[in-house]
């Protein structure tokens, strides 16, 4: 799923490349994808986008007083730039493509989104906090405004493993399931460690994990065309998707949880004192 790092990219790369562009036709292919329907995807065109944001892992892209054309990526979408749109309107059917987005130029983009579980969604909305999942989200964990103390604050009074809050958007946005890994590897913390045991030092070591992995992250993806951000980000991540292979950092086996949609991983030499932790769903299956 891209999460911050890569959503901040895509925004500065349409940032360059819709700013003061016209939109001609917004072609909706998977008519699924589309979750509102006032105003109409017909009020885009012949808009001028003004504005690329970023909201949590949510892309905004603003046509001045005009309505604003908000996708959710979801887990398996992605988008592509067309420098040439194929000629002709393009055709319903299996394939991934969901929406066709035409510039005057003769460019555009795709959005994408592979599998059968279809997720990625598209809003045209006056106000992008008429979006139910912006509403919800808590701060963003790179704002000038979110120090350690206002980080301490959202977690005093948490009752929950570490790794579930990192990953709650409505308590701080942007953070998935692979930047949640990373930011525990780079902290030295067990995924399980509940968020009630953690001392000040820990918020600290924690906070700084938390925006150093981001930061560098947003980095390594700065200036990197949107198709391959993908491979930029796999190439970037220490733990995360990398179960059975060394620990960059102490060489340890990295090992993995499953659980009935994802998996997590991590290092037992860096994180959990050398202990592995105990995988629950494998352990029912080897019942």
């Amino acid at each position: 799923m891209p999460e911050l790092p890569e959503v901040e990219a895509l925004k500065d790369f349409l940032t360059e490349h819709l700013v003061g562009r016209d939109i001609v036709r917004v072609l909706p292919v998977a008519v699924s994808v589309l979750k509102t329907y006032d105003p109409p995807l017909t009020a885009l065109e012949g808009r001028t986008v003004t504005a690329v944001a970023r909201h949590g892992k949510f892309l905004d892209v603003s046509t001045g007083d005009g309505p604003h054309l908000v996708t959710h990526l979801a887990r398996a979408g992605w988008l592509h730039w067309k420098d040439r749109l194929p000629d002709g309107p393009p055709k319903p059917g299996k394939g991934p493509l969901a929406l066709r987005v035409a510039l005057e130029t003769g460019e555009g983009f795709d959005l994408t989104e592979a599998g059968t579980t279809k997720k990625l969604a598209v809003y045209v909305v006056h106000d992008p906090g008429d979006v139910p999942g912006i509403a919800r989200l808590g701060p963003d964990p790179l704002a000038d405004d979110f120090d350690e103390a206002a980080f301490a604050r959202l977690l005093k009074g948490e009752r929950r493993q570490i790794k579930g809050a990192l990953r709650d958007q409505s308590l701080i946005a942007g953070i998935g399931n692979a930047y949640s890994d990373e930011i525990l590897h780079a902290a030295r913390m067990s995924p399980f460690k509940p968020t009630s045991g953690l001392s000040a030092e820990d918020v600290h070591t924690l906070y700084e994990a938390t925006r150093t992995t981001l930061t560098e992250a947003v980095e390594r993806s700065r200036g990197v065309a949107a198709g391959k951000l993908k491979s930029e980000k796999k190439s970037g991540l220490r733990v995360h998707g990398r179960a059975g292979q060394a620990c960059p950092v102490c060489g340890d086996t990295v090992r993995e949880v499953s659980f009935s949609d994802s998996a997590l991983q991590y290092c037992p030499t860096c994180q959990t004192g050398g202990k592995p932790l105990a995988d629950r769903r494998m352990s029912r299956l080897l019942k």
